[in-house]
């Protein structure tokens, strides 16, 4: 379950990363040959490293961060139309697989830890 959980939370968060960049680069940019929205990719570059090495406390405030992205999609998925649409909800879903991986890797790491100074 924690390997499965791992391998979901880095495959979104790559997925992710990606599909920003090509959403306001290539697909649907808000200007034609690409927008300076693509920076928005760079705050996923952040965790990256932590995630990929598994390490818990980046996959807590890493799903704190990816919130923004899942409000964003939602927001662009209603206020936008024809493939920018669908690219927004694209990555609403992918926000939320992150979200939900990275909040039960977090939640499966804990139980395995000991815990200090209790009996």
């Amino acid at each position: 379950m924690q390997k499965a959980l791992y391998l979901g939370a880095c495959a979104s968060l790559l997925a992710l990363v990606f599909l920003c960049l090509a959403w306001e680069l290539w697909l649907a940019p808000l200007r034609p040959g690409g927008s300076w929205l693509a920076l928005k990719a760079l705050p996923l570059l952040t965790p990256l490293m932590g995630i990929l090495h598994g390490r818990r406390y980046t996959y807590q405030w890493a799903s704190m961060l990816v919130l923004a992205y899942f409000a964003e999609g939602v927001t662009r998925a209603f206020g936008d139309g024809g493939t920018s649409a669908a690219l927004a909800w694209a990555e609403a879903l992918l926000a939320l697989a992150f979200f939900v991986s990275a909040v039960l890797y977090a939640r499966l790491t804990r139980l395995s830890q000991p815990r200090a100074g209790g009996p």
